[in-house]
């Protein structure tokens, strides 16, 4: 895992889970800044508690909770106990959520979360086994645990993400001006000249970049830029080189906002997902060990009390509820 002293994270993908991104962290003084993502997130908490901006108010997530954020939709991220959080998250991609949906659940249209923050320790336990199943190569159990994970998730919490609004006039400026800095990602011209490109006042563009993105065009890009790095990182660019091409002034800077972002240098990223094969070997499983231990000691005895929601019979398809899963991690 990257990272020293109290905070640690490992941000991997697992070959039999096709479209997901796996982390597992511990921060106390990290700060996520405004970002997006083009997966959902569905993040754990095992410790702590974490704070999120999300939907134009401050959200909390401790222990046995889950931070969910649909794709595309701004946030932020911070601990909100002086020890920090302790964590693990999914982030599956829109496409197999969708197919989930489909099969599992009576959701019409395309599938997303309503609340972002749910108290549920049962799926809370089933994201930690999803992780521990990726780190010691049980893709069956992976697999399956995931789906029943995301099927309890949308049948607790779920429902047809809106329609888009018909584009005002101020929507369609930003979604010109978007497209511009898309493509001059890496030389950007200032905002002034982009909003006298577009036929409108610098202020004004700021304000409709805002409103359409949840964030100013300046900050919008530095995300964008990440999200693309990520993207050649993943296909074999090194650092200094994936810098330089999406805009950046060197890997320093490329460094500061990717692990701000993402949670985890670029470096360490790259080298977790050069070969998803192994990621079941090493030392990483001592951290599945220690992570499921706690998980344990906190459901041992209490799963009625805690989660008056489970189902008391049914299969897995049909509840999402671990105690009705026959696979186990272990095989």
């Amino acid at each position: 895992m990257a990272g020293s002293g109290q905070e640690r994270a490992r941000h991997w993908q697992y070959a039999e889970l096709p479209g997901v991104d796996l982390l597992r962290a511990r921060f106390v003084e990290k700060v996520f800044v405004r970002h997006t993502h083009e997966n959902f997130v569905i993040a754990a908490i095992a410790d702590g508690v974490e704070v999120f901006h999300h939907g134009g108010a401050d959200q909390y997530a401790g222990p046995g909770a889950l931070a969910l954020v649909n794709p595309d939709t701004t946030h932020t991220g911070r601990a909100g106990v002086p020890e920090g959080w302790r964590y693990g998250a999914v982030y599956p991609s829109p496409g197999l959520m969708a197919e989930i949906a489909a099969e599992t659940t009576t959701i019409r249209g395309t599938p997303g979360f309503t609340r972002p923050v749910l108290d549920d320790p049962y799926a809370v336990s089933l994201v930690h086994e999803v992780l521990r199943a990726a780190e010691e190569g049980n893709g069956l159990a992976a697999d399956t645990l995931l789906r029943v994970a995301v099927t309890r998730l949308l049948r607790l919490n779920g429902g047809p993400l809106p329609q888009r609004d018909v584009l005002t006039a101020g929507s369609r400026v930003a979604a010109r001006a978007r497209a511009v800095l898309e493509e001059r990602m890496a030389d950007p011209p200032t905002l002034e000249r982009l909003a006298t490109g577009l036929g409108t006042s610098p202020f004004a563009l700021l304000r409709a970049f805002r409103d359409a993105y949840g964030m100013p065009p300046h900050t919008w890009l530095t995300d964008a830029r990440v999200r693309r790095a990520r993207r050649l990182l993943d296909t074999g660019s090194a650092p200094a080189e994936a810098a330089v091409a999406v805009g950046f002034t060197d890997q320093p800077h490329l460094n500061r906002h990717f692990t701000r972002i993402v949670g985890v240098p670029p470096g360490a990223y790259q080298r977790e997902r050069k070969n998803v094969q192994d990621a079941g070997r090493g030392p990483y499983l001592l951290s599945g060990v220690w992570q499921n231990r706690q998980l344990a000691q906190r459901h041992t005895g209490k799963k009625t009390a805690e989660n008056p929601t489970t189902p008391s019979s049914g299969t897995p398809w049909e509840s999402g509820s671990p105690s009705d899963c026959p696979v186990s991690p272990s095989g």
